[in-house]
């Protein structure tokens, strides 16, 4: 506080007189720099002081020093205190240069005093103290000066203070021993030229300096665990080095460094200091890695080039000593890969520096073709770029550039044309696989070097490949900077010489690349489109501007691939050229990609539309209008993706909108005033006008949207909405934010939006409606309105609104349902953040003696822990009864978010005057946590009460039944239990859910007091949580976690000790330190010690205990606890089983494997393990062949999770590969010890022993390790090659998964130039007829030859003949797919290899194979079957597999008579090849011949009506229709061939399906086949005589589409429609044919409900068929249908409605029924009845479905038609009848709802009201029916008529209606903004061309 102090005295003496005004301002501004917390704030009061120095300094300088030592004090106090920033330091040594110009020596005498202060506190300098020392040393001038003149005594303090931090295990491990090393390296590095004589001097050498580098050299040698403290002091070391008078004399003491490494002990010479080293070197491994990279750093290139003293040859340090380190580095398994990474890069940086020096002395060339410095840098390199380690990619990339560019230069140098290492890398790249990420980044670096033109031609593969890693996530941004390598690289050289247009130059890119980027922007995969579009594009159009002419042809399309690829191409052109014309044609098919069906279309549109290079950039009308058309049709998203990208989509445009809007009000037009890119030149009122009009539509919009009745998507994407208008247009300025704050001119823009009458953000609607939100049942909504009332609105809430929602709170924290006990705790903390003292005062809280005194976070806190306390001895007295009224987790929950979430809560925790009452309060929570936490645990433990005594393990599941059912019957005062039912009851459930989610509450809340009360920010005079509440909270912990069954809980509760942990372990307080240390010892006791019963397997959070300890450790230090625990568990689990050991008891190995398993899982330890992997892999397979099975279930488990860590999680189920790419050499280079490992379990597998047994259990694994790995490098001296051999033998195996697995696992040894010599050689194995040995060696040999040749299964011509030499020995072995070879399994397996090489054969053996392959398939029909003795196992999968090659080779051919074939083997009644033809079609890979599938289909329907009357199968019944429907997918597929076929039976087959559908209720999947067969079937084949299947098809639709029917079910009758429903519905158009208007409303009724399914793919589906139906009948659906998105179905079905059928009677009926009878009294007696609670509450069936806001789009539409009633007879009567029946219950309902909020009064019913669902949905239907109702009356009553039976006219009915919405709003209940007043146009129709 010496600063505030000085300020005091500076007012003091500027003050009174007015000496100097400037200076006493210019302390106020410091005084509010010092006060401040955020950044900006701090900036904003230095840069004011700044400027008020100079006018002080001007009139200060008449007045002499004395008027100027105050304040020029002052500054440097303050500059004092801000050591912990330099931006504030460097700017308060700004405006002390100012006020000391012309007064230098007054200003050293203050540094002076000032410093000398410093340095006289005590011998040891504390962190502050250090971090002064570097400040002074690196930033002030007069500071350097001091420190120069008084350089000894700095020494000594130095020395004296890294000698105590040593030796205080706290100091050296924490930031003190960090600043203590930062401040010599700070020293040695700005004042070189003073410690130099101190070194290097005889006469001058320094004792003080000897110790200060004996002390460093203990810290780079391990004595102080922080990593980057040792890394710092490596650095240290090498600025020392760098003060030598002499090159040589500096890399001597280099040298010297790395002897003392190598050796471990002895005398280390540094220039004229020694340092006897003997006992105080640890070495562990880093040190060699410290030095290495210090030196690197920073050493001078002089140094690291000159000749080496004392070597016989022209050695340097940067050669001889560094290299040999660095090549060492790479191989040791540490948990410092990145630094490896970088000392590698580092080192190419530092040779390519000192490249002449180096030639200098060496006098020739380094990097010479056969030089071992080059083969050894070469390997280097490779070997890192294949070794995935995270964040290491710019390294790598560096570490190829830089070889590169150096053996380049040195080839310049000494004039050498030949460069062989380009070529050899070149084909090095070329022959890795493509999905080994390493082989890109050479290639980037290799482009400029040899030209793009040689890589392509070299590479032709290139084009494809990055296709395919665009498609691949991390594979991404390595084909990306290939691409822009390559593309440049070939523009430099077209350009070189001459001058080209650019239409040329785009000309020449079209011909390489414009195939790769046009079918990655088209296609179906997301992230290859995405990936193509952000990166590819935007650098393509920069590079060639003119190509966007021909990839604008490419994308001119109508399908949805090509709508997405031209936004893709207009949103980069736009960002490019900062323009766009979005006129005309452009503007329509804009439009129409707002509305498509595809959200990736949908959203790339909305980007173009609101982005904008320059934010100034007014938004056109057209885009405006455009934004009001999307926004409101894509509230109710599924995807969270598409609703984050939504919002930033639409903050871009209110930033523009906001940004224009001030740029007008300034004076000065913005940019989007010009005309040229579509915006109207306008006047500035009108843009002014239409920004403030858009903002108040969106707020409205948004707000409307948050009522209970939406769905939870509507509400996400409102308040997402909502936020970011809060954000952009409110002067409401977020100090913790860097970016996003409101421009200092907002206040304007506010103040005329709100003369205008808009732009309310804060009033009471909005209050209410965020209100409501507080009360739903998903955290993410209640945690987003909750974070927005806090951060915008203003505080306090209204008094009555405080009162009632606090006692809602109260009573939602008392709710059983975990999500009203959650929202309750949301309530609690929302209403602590919006309260003041006047309305603390108003609510009833329980505090202490002078609760006007105490701060509100500590009331509210005494409040709740009482309530807390309260609840426990409810629980106490009946835990049954507690359950259902008082279950604890609700209060706890609010103490949690109170505590911990709210800062001004953690404020007043650090105010000494509140220390005492908050440490008091904290450990009463404690220690009723700990009480808590133990009744609990003993209620379910016990089967004799909560009191019983409590066994140390966790309870059986059968125990804790018992308990609980005791417990009931407790509390229900029953004498025995009622039943033995096996469902749990209501009451059970309520036991258990409180116990759990109490102890996960106490969990969470222990684990974040913890870390929040331990921080190092500063707590006041006393500790709020003492060493004993510690050590209560550390036992609760350990309770519940080897205590405790449930997984949700111990997740939570493993959470909060992970925090607990983490806070006492990185504490400065030893005795903290020991809690969790302590607890480790225990828990490894616990394991290793005897027991009678189970841990692990019955507490599934024994492991977590240890896993949460040791993801405690800081990650830089040294994890002694990790080490020791593994160490433990290793030892352990390799201990021998005794031999009595029991199955029913946990031994203490299987324990010690689950928590290694545990620990390995665990993702905060990460690359920690990598050093044991191998002794863990060991132990893994050393368990598997143990003979308990607890023991090889655990080691499986073990070997699954290293396995995973190893190699990287998996993309996605259906990848069998990892993501990470890595190739088995470079896995075997990174981790040594598990090769020998894994080699050594191949060879005893190979080779078993003699007597041994038959099968090996660590074999299958191991080839399961071996085959998620990539092929690597075609290198003759790989590591991987010793594998192979065993790998072949394996072929040979017994064990048909052995065989297959090591057929897998070989694809990873053989890289893919080899693999045409090993197959040539496995096809030599083959033996000829009569000589087969062994056919499970021969069947292993086909499956290898089957793995290898499988990727190249997709190979170009070249492949194919590249493969003919094999084809050719298997053609010599053609009798092993003859019956002479008597296994059916050997003769599917040669056929599948024959399969893969089909292109290589000759035709003639491929003719002859193909005919008689079918010849015996023909030959196995009915009657020709073998008897039963030749019947062989496998005949049924060679069957199979002979029909799927005839299938693909019909494919391959499209030959006429191969065709004929396969359509007569489907008809052939053999059930095995049917099965298989049917699913080789369901596959699609018949898809690429036309023919074939036009065969099939003709094929298939020529059956189809014999395969339905005999359906006794109906697995095979399901397969054909499937197939069927698979080869009609396409519209265009259907031909008039098909309907040819179908005459006369497409009737009876529909007859067939209905019937079996109606009568025989099959199965869903059968069902869903039998409803889309039939629907296909009518629209081929029917005409106007099947009206009556059309009405039962119908029929089958409606039931199949209800809600409460499967989602298969919806599905199918979503496709349905899609199919039939459009031919239907088109035929009635335009009265064509009124017999089928009631079926085509069905129909159109059924779109409506399925296009609010809750199911997406569903909504999808009836989308489709609401695009297809909106078309001019007879258009082509490919040529002019784009398919929209779900609501603009729906408005477009509706729209269908009233155009086409809005004269026909049934059609106002068929619209009403969508408007649901909620009975709205009935809701509301519940809501005031007030009743306890249930556990559960009933789902509705559909979740997605809105009536409220259906109600309101209905609405205009209903209306509509009423207007047509005036004309129309029939709908006047329909009209009529709907008034009579329904009028009377809306007018009674209107009334009731006037008395009902007449009522002023606010409570908690009023609250609860406002967030209920139901009443929300009934008031929307109950007003949207009244409106109705009024215009009925108008139409057939007239507007002053009294109706017949409603005692009121149209005109009173209006008013009474108006009071009624008036008094619903005020209290937040009247539906907002709907979807329009009227029908319109959902933009463009779906139709039009």
């Amino acid at each position: 506080m010496g600063a505030e102090r000085e300020a005091q005295a500076c007012a003091a003496f500027y003050g009174p007189g007015g000496l100097c005004p400037a200076a006493l301002a210019c302390v106020q501004s410091l005084r509010r720099f010092a006060g401040s917390s955020a950044k900006r704030c701090r900036d904003k009061s230095l840069e004011e002081a700044l400027q008020l120095s100079r006018a002080a300094s001007e009139g200060l300088g008449v007045l002499g020093d004395a008027a100027a030592r105050p304040l020029l004090r002052c500054v440097l106090a303050f500059q004092a205190e801000a050591t912990g920033s330099s931006s504030s330091f460097q700017k308060l040594e700004q405006i002390v240069t100012t006020l000391a110009a012309g007064r230098e020596a007054l200003l050293s005498r203050e540094v002076a005093a000032l410093l000398d202060g410093l340095m006289g506190r005590a011998e040891v300098l504390s962190p502050g103290d250090l971090q002064s020392v570097c400040m002074f040393v690196e930033e002030s001038s007069p500071g350097r000066r001091h420190w120069r003149q008084n350089l000894a005594p700095l020494l000594q303090r130095l020395a004296a203070t890294l000698a105590w931090v040593l030796q205080s295990p706290p100091a050296r491990a924490g930031h003190w021993g960090y600043a203590a090393v930062k401040a010599c390296l700070q020293l040695f590095q700005a004042l070189p030229k003073d410690v130099a004589p101190l070194v290097w001097s005889e006469a001058e050498r320094s004792e003080t300096l000897q110790s200060v580098l004996g002390l460093l050299l203990q810290v780079v040698m391990g004595k102080a665990p922080n990593k980057d403290t040792r890394l710092l002091a490596g650095t240290a070391l090498s600025m020392l080095v760098n003060t030598a008078l002499r090159p040589e004399s500096g890399a001597s003491a280099a040298r010297a460094l790395f002897q003392l490494v190598d050796q471990g002990v002895g005398e280390l010479r540094f220039g004229e200091l020694t340092v006897e080293a003997t006992s105080v070197l640890e070495p562990d491994g880093l040190e060699r890695l410290v030095l290495t990279r210090g030196l690197l750093t920073c050493c001078k290139t002089d140094i690291l080039s000159c000749q080496l003293e004392s070597f016989t040859r022209q050695a340097c340090l940067l050669l001889d000593v560094l290299f040999p380190a660095v090549g060492t580095l790479s191989k040791e398994q540490k948990d410092c890969h990145y630094y490896c990474f970088q000392v590698c890069s580092l080192w190419l940086q530092r040779l390519q520096e000192s490249l002449p020096e180096i030639w200098c002395l060496k006098g020739s060339r380094i990097l010479t073709e056969d030089s071992d410095l080059l083969s050894q840098l070469t390997q280097l390199v490779w070997n890192n770029a294949e070794t995935p380690v995270e964040g290491v990619s710019e390294f790598i990339h560096s570490s190829f550039r830089l070889l590169l560019e150096i053996y380049c230069l040195e080839c310049r140098h000494f004039e050498d044309q030949e460069r062989p290492l380009y070529r050899q890398m070149l084909q090095r790249v070329i022959s890795m696989p493509w999905q080994v990420k390493a082989r890109y980044v050479p290639l980037c670096a290799i482009v400029p070097y040899v030209g793009s033109e040689q890589v392509l031609d070299a590479y032709r593969d290139l084009p494809q490949h990055l296709l395919s890693c665009l498609a691949t996530n991390h594979l991404c941004p390595a084909a990306t900077e290939v691409y822009k390598a390559v593309v440049q690289q070939q523009r430099a050289e077209w350009l070189a010489g001459r001058q080209d247009p650019e239409e040329a130059l785009a000309e020449r890119w079209a011909l390489h690349w414009l195939p790769l980027l046009s079918q990655a922007l088209r296609s179906p995969v997301p992230i290859l489109q995405s990936n193509a579009a952000s990166h590819l594009l935007p650098w393509t159009l920069r590079l060639f501007p003119a190509s966007y002419a021909s990839l604008a042809t490419q994308f001119g399309g109508r399908d949805a691939a090509a709508l997405r690829a031209w936004v893709a191409l207009l949103k980069a052109q736009k960002s490019i050229t900062g323009t766009l014309a979005a006129e005309g044609e452009t503007r329509e098919r804009l439009s129409r990609c707002l509305h498509a069906g595809e959200e990736g279309v949908r959203l790339a549109a909305l980007g173009l539309l609101c982005c904008s290079p320059s934010t100034s950039r007014a938004l056109s009308g057209a885009e405006v209008h455009l934004l009001r058309e999307f926004l409101p049709l894509n509230l109710n998203g599924d995807s969270s993706a598409f609703r984050q990208l939504l919002q930033a989509a639409v903050r871009k445009a209110l930033v523009r909108l906001r940004d224009s809007s001030l740029a007008r009000l300034r004076g000065r037009a913005p940019r989007g005033a010009e005309p040229d890119d579509g915006a109207e030149p306008g006047d500035g009122a009108e843009q002014l006008a239409q920004a403030v009009g858009f903002v108040e539509w969106l707020l409205q919009l948004s707000i409307s949207s948050l009522t209970p009745g939406s769905n939870y998507q509507r509400k996400k994407t409102a308040l997402l909405l909502l936020a970011v208008v809060l954000e952009t247009c409110t002067d409401t300025w977020s100090p913790e934010r860097k970016k996003g704050q409101p421009p200092q001119t907002m206040a304007t823009l506010l103040s005329y939006a709100r003369h205008q009458g808009c732009w309310d953000f804060f009033s009471q609607p909005n209050l209410l409606a965020l209100l409501s939100c507080l009360q739903d049942s998903t955290n993410e909504i209640r945690d987003l309105a909750s974070e927005l009332l806090v951060r915008y609105f203003p505080a306090p809430l209204p008094k009555p609104v405080a009162l009632a929602l606090f006692q809602l709170a109260q009573e939602a924290l008392s709710s059983p349902r975990v999500q009203e006990a959650e929202a309750g705790a949301v309530l609690m903390k929302t209403i602590l953040q919006k309260s003041d003292s006047s309305t603390m005062r108003s609510l009833s809280l329980e505090a202490g003696a002078a609760p006007t005194l105490q701060p509100r976070g500590l009331r509210f806190a005494q409040h709740l822990l009482s309530m807390l306390q309260d609840q426990y001895a409810a629980a106490r007295q009946d835990l049954l009864q507690a359950a259902a009224t008082k279950p604890m987790h609700g209060v706890i929950a609010a103490l949690r978010r109170c505590l911990l979430q709210v800062p001004e809560v953690a404020l007043s925790m650090r105010a000494a005057e509140w220390a005492q009452s908050w440490q008091e309060l904290l450990t009463s929570l404690v220690a009723t946590a700990r009480d808590i936490t133990s009744f609990l645990l003993g209620a379910l433990q016990s089967g004799q009460g909560p009191g019983a005594d409590q066994q140390a393990a966790a309870p059986s599941f059968a125990d804790m039944g018992n308990a609980i059912g005791s417990l009931i019957m407790l509390g229900k005062g029953q004498g025995q239990q009622e039943d033995d039912s096996v469902l749990l009851s209501e009451e059970h459930s309520l036991i258990l859910t409180c116990c759990w989610v109490s102890v996960k509450e106490i969990g969470l809340l222990l684990g974040g007091l913890a870390e929040l009360l331990l921080s190092p920010a500063p707590t006041g005079p006393v500790p709020l949580l003492p060493l004993a509440s510690l050590q209560t909270a550390a036992k609760v912990f350990q309770e519940i976690l080897l205590r405790c069954r449930h997984w949700g809980a111990v997740e939570g509760c493993s959470m909060g000790f992970t925090k607990f942990c983490a806070a006492l372990l990185n504490h400065a307080d030893a005795e903290l330190q020991a809690i969790p240390q302590t607890m480790l010892a225990q828990g490894l006791e616990a394991l290793s010690g005897p027991r009678s019963s189970s841990i692990t397997r019955r507490a599934a959070g024994f492991p977590m205990l240890f896993l949460c300890i040791v993801s405690g450790e800081a990650p830089a230090q040294a994890r002694p606890l990790l080490a020791r625990c593994i160490q433990t568990l290793l030892a352990l689990a390799a201990t021998a089983l005794p031999q009595d050991w029991d199955q029913t008891l946990d031994l203490p190995q299987v324990c010690a494997l689950h928590v290694l398993q545990t620990l390995v899982r665990g993702a905060g330890l990460g690359s920690a393990l990598l050093p044991y992997a191998a002794p863990m892999m060991g132990l893994a397979l050393r368990g598997l062949g143990s003979p308990s099975w607890a023991m090889r279930n655990a080691a499986i488990q073990l070997f699954s999770a290293l396995t995973a860590r190893l190699l990287g999680q998996k993309r996605s189920r259906a990848e069998s590969r990892p993501a990470d790419g890595v190739s088995l050499p470079a896995f075997l280079g990174q981790h040594p010890r598990l090769g020998a490992l894994l080699l050594g379990e191949l060879g005893a597998a190979g080779q078993p022993a003699p007597g041994g047994p038959p099968l090996r259990p660590t074999l299958h694994p191991v080839l399961t390790l071996l085959a998620q790995l990539q092929p690597g490098a075609d290198d003759p001296g790989s590591a991987s090659a010793p594998f192979l051999a065993p790998l072949l033998q394996l072929a040979g195996s017994r064990l048909h998964a052995v065989r297959a697995m090591a057929a897998k696992a070989l694809v990873a040894l053989v890289p893919p130039p080899r693999r045409r010599r090993l197959l040539l050689q496995l096809a030599r194995q083959l033996p000829e007829p009569g000589r087969v040995r062994s056919h499970n060696a021969l069947h292993g040999r086909l499956l290898q030859m089957r793995a290898l040749l499988a990727p190249a299964a997709a190979a170009d011509g070249a492949a194919a003949e590249a493969l003919r030499p094999v084809a050719r020995r298997l053609e010599a072995r053609a009798w092993l797919l003859t019956p002479a070879q008597r296994c059916p399994l050997v003769r599917a397996a040669f056929l599948q290899v024959l399969a893969l090489l089909a292109a290589s054969c000759s035709p003639g053996f491929a003719a002859r194979i193909r005919d008689a392959l079918a010849a015996e398939l023909r030959s196995r029909g009915p009657g020709r079957e073998p008897s039963s003795a030749a019947l062989q196992v496998g005949s049924a999968v060679l069957h199979q597999t002979i029909a799927g090659f005839l299938c693909s080779e019909a494919a391959r051919l499209a030959d006429e008579e191969r065709i004929s074939t396969v359509c007569s083997l489907l008809r052939e009644p053999n059930t095995d090849v049917q099965f298989a033809i049917l699913s080789w079609v369901i596959k699609g890979e018949g898809g690429k011949c036309e023919t074939l599938e036009k065969a099939l289909q003709l094929t298939l329907l020529e059956n189809l009506q014999s395969v339905l009357q005999d359906r006794r199968n109906k697995e095979f019944l399901k397969l054909y229709l499937e197939a069927l429907m698979h080869l009609y997918r396409n519209p265009t597929s259907w031909s008039q061939d098909a309907s040819c076929k179908l005459q006369g039976s497409s009737s009876a087959c529909v007859e067939i399906l209905l019937l079996m559908m109606e009568t025989e209720h099959p199965g869903p999947d059968l069902l869903f086949q039998a409803l889309c067969a039939a629907s296909l079937l009518l629209a081929l084949g029917s005409g106007d005589e099947a009206q009556l299947l059309v009405e039962r098809w119908c029929t089958m639709l409606e039931k199949c589409s209800k809600c409460v029917s499967s989602e298969v079910l919806r599905l199918a009758a979503a496709r349905s429609l899609q199919l039939a429903g459009v031919d239907v519905v088109q035929r009635c158009r335009g009265a064509a044919c009124p017999s089928l208007v009631p079926v085509a409303l069905r129909l159109i009724n059924v779109g409506i409900h399925l296009l609010q399914d809750e199911e997406q793919e569903v909504r999808h589906e009836a989308s489709n068929f609401a695009s297809l139906v909106r078309q001019v009948p007879g258009e082509q659906v490919q040529d002019g249908c784009i398919f929209v998105q779900a609501n603009t179905g729906l408005l477009g079905l509706l729209q269908l409605l009233l155009e086409e059928f809005g004269d026909h009677p049934e059609t106002f009926g068929s619209l009403l029924q969508h408007l649901p009878l909620l009975d709205l009294r009935g809701i509301l007696e519940e809501l005031e009845a007030n009743k306890a609670s249930s556990l559960y509450k009933e789902d509705e069936p559909n979740v997605f479905a809105e009536p409220a806001v259906l109600s309101q789009l209905l609405l205009p539409f209903l209306l509509q038609l009423l207007e047509k009633a005036s004309v129309s007879s029939l709908l006047r009567e329909s009209a009529l009848c709907w008034l009579e029946a329904t009028g009377p219950s809306i007018l009674h309902d209107l009334h009731y709802c006037k008395r009902r909020w007449s009522q002023e009064a606010v409570g908690p019913w009023w609250m609860k009201a406002l967030g209920c669902a139901k009443l929300h949905t009934a008031v929307a239907v109950l007003l949207a029916r009244a409106r109705l109702l009024a215009r009925a009356l108008e139409v057939v009553h007239g507007s002053a008529a009294t109706a017949p039976g409603l005692g009121c006219s149209a005109r009173e009915l209006r008013q009474e209606l108006a009071l009624v919405q008036g008094l619903l709003a005020r209290h937040g209940l009247a539906p907002g903004l709907g979807w329009g007043d009227g029908p319109r146009e959902p933009g463009p129709p779906s139709g039009a061309a």
